[in-house]
């Protein structure tokens, strides 16, 4: 049976904030496919496209310059190259995972107020929410400037939660990674992490969240 107390806490919840890439979308191939065009134009051997996994929610640029090695210039280089291919090809390799378009419908049924928090460019993400036919859902889509600004999720989350006007206490973040739930905490707020994307359950485990959802179902 549902636990009583879970069931009447989760109304409180007036806002959802939602990651996109790994909890609303599946965006391994496009965001991989251009991770291994961005190491190709740099001369850079480029593995596989599983092992590029990795490259899935945190921001960009810190990914290139911790898994290569590079110094930050040669990563904007990166970024760069990446941005062509994805902004051309790879924001449309993507697929809302099934039952989301569900779960956004039941909740802005219970009057529910729904954000997209990414650090993803808001310019991508705007584009993806319209074409993948979710952005209707959502009060507002929230993410990175292209110049670096807010990739990190804390920071994110705060200006997020200004720019809106939400209270932290009524306000609920959802998300595959760690930067989600180290981001929710930062800023006082409770967090979801679900297993249905990119995060392992030690590395989601490890940050506590308040729930962790293994499947979508469970969400």
């Amino acid at each position: 049976d549902p636990d009583p107390h879970r069931t009447r806490l989760s109304m409180h919840y007036q806002n959802i904030l939602f990651d996109l890439d790994g909890t609303l979308t599946d965006p391994r191939e496009g965001i991989t496919r251009s991770v291994q065009h961005a190491l190709v134009r740099l001369g850079i051997e480029a593995p596989d496209l599983a092992s590029l996994e990795h490259f899935i929610g945190p921001p960009l640029l810190q990914c290139f310059m911790h898994s290569y090695d590079l110094d930050e210039a040669t990563a904007w280089q990166a970024v760069g190259h990446y941005r062509e291919r994805f902004a051309a090809v790879g924001l449309y390799e993507n697929r809302v995972f099934d039952g989301i378009q569900a779960l956004l419908e039941t909740l802005n049924g219970q009057g529910r107020r729904l954000y997209i928090a990414t650090s993803k460019p808001t310019l991508f993400a705007e584009r993806i929410a319209a074409h993948f036919d979710f952005a209707r859902h959502f009060q507002a889509i929230h993410g990175s400037e292209l110049d670096g600004t807010r990739t990190d999720k804390a920071e994110l989350i705060g200006h997020l939660l200004a720019e809106e006007g939400l209270a932290a206490r009524d306000t609920l973040m959802i998300g595959d990674r760690k930067h989600d739930l180290i981001g929710a905490r930062r800023n006082g707020l409770d967090a979801a992490a679900v297993g249905y994307g990119f995060g392992s359950a030690e590395e989601l485990q490890a940050e506590a969240p308040t729930y962790h959802f293994a499947t979508l179902g469970d969400l």
